[in-house]
């Protein structure tokens, strides 16, 4: 892609009205463009940031057998009626009426719907397990919209919902989860720990993933030697005072960035919506259920908290809008040509690329490499080409080499671009 045909431009000013970093320089940088209040729209950088992290998720939830769907975001109130949520969900969930008087809400999340439709589909022992997820747009009536892509009123949401026969089975499926969620975590480029939480009313405990971070909106306990991990709602429930309850570690307290989360439900949709199974005695038993989330957007958002510097982002090689940016500098027509041939022959090696051919001072490109993040920064000048070099330098890194230009493609397919950094 030319950097002069883009449909956004950087920003040289961080908005006003935004405290979040991440917010900042997602703006600055034109991946996202702000509505409102909790509400961002993607642009063509900061939707292949978003493209490459479900891409992610999507492989390591197919891995695990789960099948894709698509759910309505429109909700029949009558549906949540059965859960007894309704009502209690108005804080939260956007609830209207339709021109014919129906009351209709935004799904903010899709236990209810998915277990009505279940029941076309469930009946028998031989029907169990199942799996099914989705990443589809939610809606939250957010009243603390303020951190960026961290917390939305409309936001993306990978939601994965499990259907069992008995408990064992559900607790099989919910550790495969935990570490499919532990893949992706590690693949985006985050450190996100496994922390035990509050069930709400479901079950008496879950299962959280938390980034340690300063800007996070919750506290948890966790050991300085081994992962373990606890919400500060629930440390009480376990008497923690500073030692690790698993390896004898020293315990310390910090502020953490929820990732993503993982509950078991238990009987409670089944029940009140009559799912149920028979079994091979010919028993009737309800089916024992489990959801799983984790926001596209919130990762993008707590990556970029997590990964950068004073001069931009810093993406990780697994999600990064392009794998190099390359970029001419001066006007002399030896280097443009040979920017150009570099660039087509990183397009044929199938190298995504972002080429910097604005007719822009070298400190303005320079500025700009470092405010978009692109893992590699590929230099071509008047210097560089005299001995048919090219400078490249790591975004992460300080040190700048030399390679021949013919072994720059070579370079980025054997490069850690393509590990999980």
């Amino acid at each position: 892609m030319r950097q002069s045909s883009l449909f956004t431009k950087t920003l040289r000013d961080s908005p006003k009205d935004e405290v979040s970093i991440n917010a900042r320089l997602l703006i600055r940088g034109g991946f996202i463009s702000k509505v409102m209040a909790g509400v961002y729209e993607c642009m063509p950088l900061g939707l292949r940031v978003l493209n490459s992290i479900n891409a992610i998720i999507r492989e390591e939830m197919n891995a695990i057998g789960a099948e894709e769907l698509h759910m309505s975001v429109l909700q029949n109130k009558d549906t949540w009626m059965k859960s007894g949520r309704w009502s209690a969900a108005k804080e939260v969930m956007y609830q209207f009426q339709d021109p014919g008087g129906r009351d209709i809400g935004l799904g903010w999340t899709h236990e209810e719907p998915l277990t009505a439709v279940a029941k076309h589909f469930i009946s028998s022992y031989k029907d169990l397990p199942k799996a099914v997820y989705q990443i589809q747009t939610k809606f939250r009536n957010e009243p603390r919209a303020k951190s960026g892509m961290l917390r939305g009123r409309e936001f993306l949401m990978k939601d994965l919902y499990s259907f069992h026969a008995d408990e064992e089975d559900l607790n099989r499926y919910y550790e495969i989860v935990a570490r499919a969620y532990e893949h992706i975590f590690g693949r985006v480029g985050l450190d996100a720990r496994r922390t035990i939480a509050a069930g709400g009313l479901f079950s008496k405990y879950s299962d959280e993933f938390q980034v340690l971070s300063e800007v996070g909106e919750d506290t948890i306990f966790y050991c300085t030697e081994c992962r373990y991990a606890v919400n500060i709602e629930v440390v009480s429930d376990f008497g923690l005072k500073s030692v690790c309850p698993e390896c004898s570690g020293a315990l310390a307290q910090g502020k953490s960035i929820e990732v993503g989360n993982i509950f078991k439900l238990g009987t409670a949709f089944s029940e009140a919506f009559d799912l149920t199974y028979v079994t091979g005695n010919g028993d009737k038993r309800p089916v024992i259920m489990a959801s799983y989330g984790i926001g596209p957007g919130r990762v993008m958002g707590a990556v970029v908290e997590m990964r950068h510097d004073e001069k931009g982002i810093m993406w990780p090689d697994s999600i990064a809008p392009y794998s190099a940016h390359l970029i001419a500098l001066g006007k002399e027509k030896s280097t443009h040509d040979a920017a150009e041939k570099l660039y087509a022959a990183l397009q044929k090696s199938s190298i995504e690329v972002l080429y910097d051919d604005r007719d822009a001072t070298a400190g303005e490109k320079f500025a700009d490499a470092d405010l978009l993040g692109i893992p590699y920064r590929l230099v071509v000048s008047e210097k560089t080409i005299k001995n048919r070099e090219v400078e490249v330098k790591r975004r992460n890194e300080e040190k700048l080499n030399m390679v021949k230009l013919e072994d720059i493609p070579k370079l980025l397919l054997n490069s850690r671009f393509f590990t999980y950094a």
